[in-house]
């Protein structure tokens, strides 16, 4: 559906949380297209009625709330007086655009309801301060939870520097990712693969080692779903033996992450318009936590990996994962490959903590969403 023939124009509305609700949907518009920015939505309501609404646009586009105020400019609704529901708090700084809270004072709005503060140090409360300097009633808070959902990867990036990392396995019930000889295509349904494509789009980068690579001549392209944007894709490859002619590589923009230092072999690679990244640890492996902290200075707010029991090890003993997404098939496939190649325990107090968030149903499969404590 085209958002500006949304039929939320015919609403009529009678509380702050159904505005807000409307709005969060306006932020789901784009939830592909954003990054780095936030997703963040908008809409404008006078009288009862929506006046304009929008979302925020690809990088270097309008924000949320300046596209609010156009559609409201286009539909020939007057602003003045109304009440402003956006998702995040208004920004106060010029970046790639003006800041959309001296717009929001120029438009003679009445009141701004956010859902969630910025935690963004340019920003930081500032946005809703500006407001209210200039006479504007503002309220914040309203929908928190549901609006920082929208924009984990962002929020966690601000207050932390790293990007939220989601780690993505399909497995049978029994935990299996593959037969004891390899085999695993496929355990779960297309109807789970397809959605894994969904999780794919709306990540910043999608992350491999070299050995899912070699494996499949893995892409890591988004291809189940239309796409307005494919995710950066990221090699983990301690010793660069990736090809030049390996498919993940074609097409340019790859990230490389190596401990070896080898000018020809890496060349060859930018040559193909790789970009290899040097991060070794005192092991020879690839630096992990550096590798997470370098893609969050590189603007990544959700990544998503997708690799072998090994580097899924790596990661989730380095503390380097925040969320699994995991497919489980209604099958058993008895002594195979495992999930996760982790050191076994002596005592259960020392297993790895972690809570659901969601359990949902994808055609005959199960999704379950678990948050590392």
């Amino acid at each position: 559906m085209n958002p500006t023939e949304d039929p939320i124009y015919q609403f009529d509305i009678e509380n702050d949380q159904q505005a807000m609700a409307l709005a969060l949907v306006q932020a789901g518009f784009g939830m592909l297209t954003t990054t780095p920015n936030p997703r963040v939505g908008c809409v404008i309501v006078k009288n009862g009625r929506i006046v304009g609404a929008g979302f925020t646009q690809p990088p270097g586009g309008n924000h949320a709330e300046i596209q609010a105020l156009a559609d409201a400019a286009a539909r020939g609704n007057d602003v003045r007086g109304a009440t402003v529901y956006v998702t995040l708090e208004p920004c106060s700084h010029f970046g790639r655009t003006p800041p959309c809270a001296d717009a929001l004072v120029r438009a003679g709005v009445a009141r701004v309801v956010a859902a969630i503060a910025d935690p963004n140090p340019l920003v930081a409360g500032q946005g809703l301060a500006k407001l209210q300097a200039a006479g504007i009633q503002v309220a914040c808070g309203l929908l928190e939870e549901e609006a920082a959902e929208i924009n984990i990867g962002f929020l966690h990036r601000m207050r932390t520097g790293k990007p939220w990392v989601r780690m993505k396995s399909a497995a049978s019930l029994d935990g299996k990712t593959a037969l004891h000889n390899g085999v695993s295509q496929w355990i779960t349904s297309q109807a789970a693969r397809d959605d894994g494509h969904i999780w794919r789009a709306r990540a910043c980068a999608v992350m491999a080692g070299i050995g899912t690579i070699a494996k499949d001549d893995a892409q890591l392209t988004v291809r189940a779903i239309d796409t307005p944007r494919q995710p950066r894709r990221i090699v983990v490859d301690s010793k660069l033996a990736v090809s030049p002619e390996a498919r993940v590589i074609q097409g340019g923009g790859t990230w490389v992450f190596t401990a070896a230092e080898d000018r020809e072999k890496t060349a060859s690679l930018e040559a193909q318009g790789a970009e290899v990244i040097v991060l070794p640890n005192a092991d020879g492996k690839v630096d992990l936590p550096a590798l997470v902290r370098e893609l969050g200075q590189r603007q990544v707010n959700e990544l998503h990996v997708e690799a072998g029991s090994k580097l899924n090890a790596s990661l989730i003993r380095e503390g380097c994962v925040n969320e699994l997404l995991v497919y489980l098939a209604p099958s058993l496939l008895g002594d195979g490959r495992n999930m996760f190649d982790l050191p076994p325990l002596e005592d259960l107090s020392d297993k790895i903590g972690l809570r659901f968030n969601e359990v949902k149903q994808v055609g005959p499969d199960l999704r379950i969403l678990a948050r590392f404590n």
